[in-house]
């Protein structure tokens, strides 16, 4: 004879069987987060996944990480590298549509002012002069995908290596079919899917001259950067000397406080908001990059938004 559980116990059971599937299959739906050291900076990474593919998902990270710093740091010589050509063709377009604004080859000014290799330093006027003959992207030759770099010329990766390296780190998060994910490392950025409550990603704007932020930013499938004068400085005499530095004169960018720049790649963002707060007219540039956002503080603390429109709540949250 057989015998039958109500309905009630039967759920039950039902309930038990499914969650004992879900365990049995190696499956938690959960949230991770761990950091990661990439470029002396703490790589937040925060994804919605199992604990077998999470575990495996930091080790390739991680793995890469280390590539894309020994490949783009100042004293690499790997200049023959597919990976080291592709973002330098990346670098080249941007310098394009800005005019020049954007120059990875600033490596002699950075020297110069002792932005890599304390302590810093005003220059004196022929010091920079003698410095500008040795930047200028322009100046680069390629044959056969290898660069050539003529001597007294180094590349400053510093604007757009985070970025690049950001974005494929997505890519293998993407290729283990992970839905929801927030990569940060120092502000160079990207999220994808929902936060851990199920809505846009909030991501805050740093005050450059207050403590807390000066807004924030609801957006997914994006990745975002900041370039600002409160990063890097010293300041002497009652004046900020910041590592933001104009290709053309030698001295650091004016008019700006920072910029934050949204868009579909982290790598484009991280060297836009260069390009931004170097340029006297970032609309121009911009218009080139439709997809992308920007929000400005000039130097007097005024908030000016360009390119799509973007959501964006301001005051501290």
């Amino acid at each position: 004879m057989k015998k039958f559980f109500p309905a009630s116990i039967q759920n039950i059971l039902l309930l038990f069987y499914i969650f004992f599937l879900l365990i049995s299959c190696g499956y938690q739906d959960k949230w991770q987060t761990t950091t990661l050291l990439y470029f002396d900076t703490l790589c937040e990474i925060k994804l919605q996944c199992p604990d077998k593919i999470f575990s495996s998902t930091l080790e390739e990270i991680n793995t890469l990480f280390t590539r894309i710093e020994e490949l783009f740091s100042p004293d690499s010589s790997h200049k023959d590298s597919g990976d080291v050509f592709k973002l330098f063709n990346i670098a080249k377009k941007i310098y394009s549509d800005s005019h020049g604004d954007f120059d990875i080859t600033i490596a002699p000014l950075s020297h110069l002012w002792g932005f890599h290799n304390p302590p810093n330093r005003i220059p004196g006027q022929k010091e920079i002069i003698a410095a500008l003959t040795s930047v200028g992207l322009d100046k680069i030759n390629i044959h056969d995908e290898t660069l050539s770099i003529p001597e007294g010329m180094n590349f400053d990766w510093g604007g757009i290596a985070k970025g690049f390296g950001v974005d494929r780190a997505v890519e293998i998060c993407r290729k283990k079919g992970i839905p929801h994910g927030f990569i940060n490392a120092g502000g160079d950025l990207f999220c994808w899917g929902n936060n851990p409550q199920g809505q846009l990603w909030k991501i805050g704007i740093k005050h450059p001259r207050e403590e807390g932020f000066l807004g924030v930013l609801s957006i997914t499938e994006s990745g975002a950067a900041t370039t600002g004068d409160y990063q890097r400085y010293f300041i002497k005499e009652g004046i900020r000397y910041h590592h933001v530095l104009d290709p053309k004169t030698g001295y650091p960018a004016e008019g700006k406080q920072s910029v934050t720049v949204v868009g579909p790649e982290t790598v484009f963002c991280d060297a836009l908001s260069t390009a931004l707060f170097v340029s006297e007219i970032p609309e121009k540039i911009i218009q080139k990059y439709r997809e992308y956002s920007a929000v400005i503080v000039d130097s007097d603390g005024k908030l000016s938004f360009l390119g799509k429109k973007i959501n964006f709540s301001a005051g501290p949250k």
